[in-house]
């Protein structure tokens, strides 16, 4: 038992050595290779959409959780245990399989092509109910759809599957890069170019879909397949698709004591591709009380929402609940996260004194 203590020191003792010399590299790395991003409107194109992003300031509803979530605070879920090296001058995408032309793309290929700014949270099919793998960013990047319309997708191609520069692999439905929804090959993230830990040069952000299926950092190679590979995931008991699912948190109060009197219960609800359409308080057993909603800067991003209360000394129980634009609202039914994420209402329970 001693010995294994012992073992159990040393191992964690290394353990943080290793993860001190990791971000210590990751810092060098970033430092060495990540270029100022070009101001968009150098690279736009005659659509208007390739404007910047201006967010409305009534997005942002209370303070706790910023609308757009800072770039050293965006969840990670890696399964490589370092990072990639990356020569920028040598790295390069291909986009191969089931298509007319194959295309090779480089660094600078994608800086001179028409880019978009768009708005639009991820979240990981490991988040649990009320959990934190999940964040909202403005995201720089090249339509896929534009790419994939250059190289021709071939009748029969059912997946886009992707791989990483560490072996990593994922697929969604081509329909989804051909939907509405503003799927990118993404090279910048909140105004400046994408940082080494999510994905540098390059890397998916499909709207609606779990990262699991579509957020491929460091991106290698884009290939048009049937079902018949599979991403990383699948074979290991997860769903083939993995479409978001309507949820909710609560995010205040995060104490669980708080001060009787007037104060808020706030928090986010997302259903990317879907949008928020409404989000419901209940206080104990009470009627569903429906909240104040953030602006809604597209169907893509997360809603934050606030309700007022005033409560009096004692112990209450809340509960949260979102309706998508589809008139869908989410199930109560309490659900683990695999195999295509978790459901049930984020429910919490605060002391007032």
């Amino acid at each position: 038992l001693a010995a294994g203590g012992v073992a159990a020191v040393s191992a964690a003792a290394a353990g943080g050595v290793a993860q001190a010399l990791e971000n210590r590299r990751v810092d060098e790395l970033r430092a060495a290779t990540r270029e100022p991003l070009p101001e968009l409107a150098a690279s736009a194109g005659p659509d208007t959409s390739t404007a910047p992003l201006d967010l409305p300031p009534d997005a942002q509803l209370f303070d706790e959780t910023p609308f757009v979530t800072p770039n050293d605070e965006f969840y990670r879920i890696d399964t490589a245990l370092s990072f990639p090296n990356i020569n920028i001058d040598k790295w390069s995408c291909e986009i191969t399989g089931m298509v007319d032309v194959p295309l090779k793309i480089s660094y600078a290929d994608l800086l001179a092509m028409p880019q978009v700014e768009r708005a639009v949270t991820l979240c990981c099919v490991s988040n649990e109910v009320g959990g934190e793998y999940i964040g909202n960013a403005v995201w720089r990047g090249v339509m896929l759809r534009d790419l994939l319309e250059t190289a021709g997708v071939q009748p029969g191609a059912e997946q886009v599957y992707s791989t990483s520069l560490d072996g990593w692999t994922c697929g969604f439905p081509v329909a989804a890069a051909f939907d509405g929804r503003d799927a990118m090959i993404a090279i910048g993230m909140n105004g400046e170019a994408l940082p080494l830990e999510h994905g540098y040069p390059a890397r998916l952000v499909v709207p609606g879909l779990y990262g699991y299926v579509s957020a491929t950092k460091w991106l290698a190679r884009i290939e048009l397949t049937t079902w018949d590979q599979e991403g990383y995931w699948v074979p290991r008991g997860w769903s083939a698709e993995g479409p978001v699912k309507t949820q909710s948190r609560i995010d205040v109060p995060r104490t669980k004591t708080v001060p009787s009197g007037k104060q808020a219960i706030a928090g986010v609800a997302w259903a990317q591709f879907r949008g928020i359409a409404k989000v419901e308080v209940q206080i104990d057993d009470g009627e569903w009380q429906q909240a104040t909603l953030g602006a809604d800067v597209s169907d893509d991003t997360w809603r934050q929402w606030l309700l007022e209360w005033a409560p009096t000394p004692g112990l209450y129980l809340l509960k949260v609940r979102a309706t998508d634009k589809t008139g869908e609202t989410q199930t109560e039914l309490q659900t683990p996260v695999a195999p295509n994420g978790a459901t049930g209402y984020h429910t919490i329970r605060v002391k007032v004194e």
